[in-house]
């Protein structure tokens, strides 16, 4: 460890804090606490360094935890931990399910091991796609199966839906060989969240394949340069929508194998996408047949043995972040997935519940800087995730971290140097929740433009947001999307062009762009779009379950419904390519400059600016006013033009917006803007003016 790092853990301040401190100077007074974090992560940090031979060999655990075949020798090499265990073996296919053959050794640190020498013939003794079982006797003397923790690929068995250990170690011809690098680190991230299992029109599970295939070409040709994929670390509740994992090094075999997911990851990196992957380590599943818990026959092992460990909400286990396995386990798997499938990063779910002791059940944050740096934070699980980051970005540089996190806390997404938790962006939660109360709530008179754009442009200044109008968990059954509540049952018989557009659909089509368009706007540094939304997917999305007869009729997604001419739903599916077609143009995700010149209540005008280039939103949310030579406030002068128009026909829009004509600014101030002209604002529509040389 270098003489400046020791200091650092001596003294516990972070070699950047005054940059912390002058981005926000309220933190002032919770310094003492910014330092003292710092340490406990810094410490952590230099005992992996002297203790484990660094953070390269300590996340490498996976390369040799767990079942694996040593090529040179054709052994089959067995290393697990297990402290509460009283024996260990191994059993499967291979040696016909015989239960005490093959006992592991257990060493001081409770690891457990065991080389079982080639066949007569040469050959390994356990084959590949063999099934395979650890056999674990308990403190109480039980003998119970468990599944390897390291395990690569499980499958459900036949007649139950529990899983098995499957021994995966194809042959060298079917080991995946990606072709393309990875793209460059985006800092203007458009991210399409996808589902595997749902992306396809057919009442079935989708597969890897098919999403290569089949939806790529999609992602890419809709803007989009970024994809984050759910449920990939297996799960075996398939309803739990991949958050409530089992097998957290095994790609979900319902979708094909480890090397289908490899290249659907090269393809998109082909297609110049960055690939995320949903990452779980905010708790596990409880299944102990087919899960991590009550591995060795303990409340322990990976999890908090006492009520800590138990999340009540989620009916899940919490991992005990402070024992050097579980971080072991935790850390490999970040590497495993950056390392073995070239994912790009990870968006990290559940952080909110990982940061307070209350798992923030019940919590309402009044946004005091006390709630953030007093007794209430795990501050244990905040190293945690500073590790998870300083993993990422010390082995690999371009890697992109995500926060789903409510509370706002403050330098979560700080680099690790300030004192900060490490990430790039946190999810701006707090969004879609104001337009689905909206929605639900409120009439469209009622709304206050102010307070919308106050949600959307609130947020800490130097850390970043991904702004997203809904995502997956409005379009879960018991919910409704926004196109759900815009149309209500009108999606399902007005949707047709031939059909007269009624006030219902009328209105549907119009908010459903300017939401998402305001939010595009407003709302953050990146966007995101769960898939389907897009068009206004007509249907909720319900997994096969008992409540449903285990039917998956709405576990898919209706993408040809875009490709039917004689439906608006091409006409939403184009308004949303054409926003991304536009934020690619004039990059103001990446602007640091935004400014709201006008929120007028009374007329239902929002106006503001953002970026360099003279970019100009204006919205008009009244029910029926339009207004003619609407005066509106720009920071530069010169002549602008209309490049985006939601009113356009090609958007079902009523094409009440000249595109061709020419606005000239004028040294007249307004709105706290050095300048200004007038323009057309017509009800329920949104454009957007640029400089003319930037237009062209």
């Amino acid at each position: 460890m270098s003489t400046t790092a020791k200091t650092e853990v001596d003294n516990g301040t972070p070699p950047e804090l005054e940059n912390l401190l002058e981005l926000d100077s309220y933190l002032k007074p919770y310094k003492d606490e910014i330092k003292r974090r710092y340490k406990e992560f810094m410490l952590q940090v230099d005992r992996i360094n002297v203790e484990e031979n660094g953070i390269d060999t300590f996340t490498s655990a996976y390369t040799h935890y767990g079942i694996h075949l040593d090529s040179r020798t054709n052994e089959i090499k067995v290393k697990e931990w297990a402290p509460g265990a009283r024996a260990v073996y191994i059993r499967g296919d291979f040696n016909q399910w015989q239960e005490k053959q093959y006992p592991l050794s257990r060493d001081q640190w409770s690891k457990w091991t065991i080389t079982i020498p080639p066949l007569a013939d040469g050959s390994p003794a356990i084959k590949h796609g063999q099934a395979v079982k650890l056999l674990i006797e308990t403190p109480s003397g039980e003998l119970v199966d468990r599944l390897s923790p390291w395990s690569r690929y499980v499958q459900v068995g036949k007649n139950t839906n529990v899983y098995h250990g499957v021994f995966y170690n194809p042959p060298v011809d079917q080991v995946y060989k990606f072709k393309n690098t990875r793209p460059k680190k985006k800092d203007r991230l458009k991210i399409y969240e996808a589902h595997i299992g749902i992306s396809s029109w057919k009442g079935e599970v989708a597969t890897y394949e098919n999403f290569r295939v089949n939806v790529l070409p999609r992602i890419v040709k809709q803007g989009y340069n970024t994809i984050q994929l759910m449920a990939i670390m297996e799960h075996a509740y398939y309803a739990s929508f991949g958050y409530q994992v089992t097998s957290f090094f095994a790609a979900s075999s319902r979708f094909g194998t480890p090397e289908e997911l490899k290249a659907l990851i090269d393809e998109a990196h082909g297609l110049g996408l960055t690939v995320l992957l949903d990452l779980v380590h905010s708790h596990a599943c409880k299944n102990t047949y087919d899960g991590l818990n009550m591995f060795d026959g303990t409340n322990g092992c990976f999890f908090h043995g006492s009520p800590r460990g138990f999340h009540d909400l989620w009916d899940s286990r919490c991992f005990n972040y402070t024992e050097r396995e579980v971080l072991r386990f935790l850390l490999s798997n970040i590497r495993y997935w950056l390392e073995e499938f070239k994912f790009d990063g990870f968006r990290y779910d559940g952080v909110s519940s990982m940061l307070y002791h209350s798992h923030g059940i019940a919590h309402g944050f009044s946004g005091s800087y006390d709630e953030y740096f007093g007794l209430a934070t795990d501050t244990e699980s905040f190293n945690y995730l500073q590790l998870a980051n300083y993993v990422s970005q010390t082995l690999y540089p371009e890697s992109i971290s995500i926060a789903e996190e409510v509370s706002g806390m403050p330098t979560l997404c700080r680099p690790i140097a300030e004192g900060g938790g490490g990430f790039d962006y946190r999810l701006a939660m707090a969004i879609p929740d104001v337009w689905i109360k909206l929605l639900k709530e409120k009439t469209d008179e009622d709304w206050q433009v102010s307070d919308i754009t106050w949600t959307l442009a609130n947020r800490r200044w130097s850390e970043k947001n991904i702004a997203y109008a809904e995502s997956h968990d409005q379009a879960l059954v018991g919910d409704k999307s926004i196109a759900q509540w815009l149309f209500d049952a009108e999606i399902y018989t007005n949707m047709s062009v031939f059909t007269d557009r009624t006030p219902i659909i009328d209105r549907g089509i119009a908010l459903h762009k300017m939401i998402r368009f305001l939010t595009y706007g407003l709302g953050g540094e990146g966007w995101l779009n769960f898939e389907g939304n897009e068009f206004g997917h007509p249907e909720w999305l319900d997994f096969p379950r008992a409540g449903n007869d285990d039917s998956y009729h709405y576990a898919r997604r209706l993408f040809y419904l875009t490709e039917d001419e004689t439906l608006r739903y091409k006409f939403l599916n184009a308004w949303d390519q054409a926003m991304n077609s536009l934020e690619e143009k004039y990059q103001w995700l990446s602007a640091k400059n935004t400014y709201i010149s006008r929120t007028h209540q009374g007329d239902k005008v929002v106006v503001f600016e953002r970026g360099n280039n003279g970019l100009l939103f204006v919205f008009n949310f009244h029910t029926s006013q339009s207004f003619t030579d609407y005066r509106i406030g720009c920071g530069q002068l010169g002549n602008y033009k209309i490049v985006l128009s939601s009113d356009a026909k090609s958007f079902d829009g009523h094409d009440r917006i000249d595109m061709n004509q020419v606005f000239t600014a004028e040294d007249y101030e307004i709105d706290g803007r050095p300048y200004s002209f007038r323009v057309y604002t017509p009800c329920r529509a949104a454009f957007v003016l640029a400089l003319v040389d930037d237009a062209k």
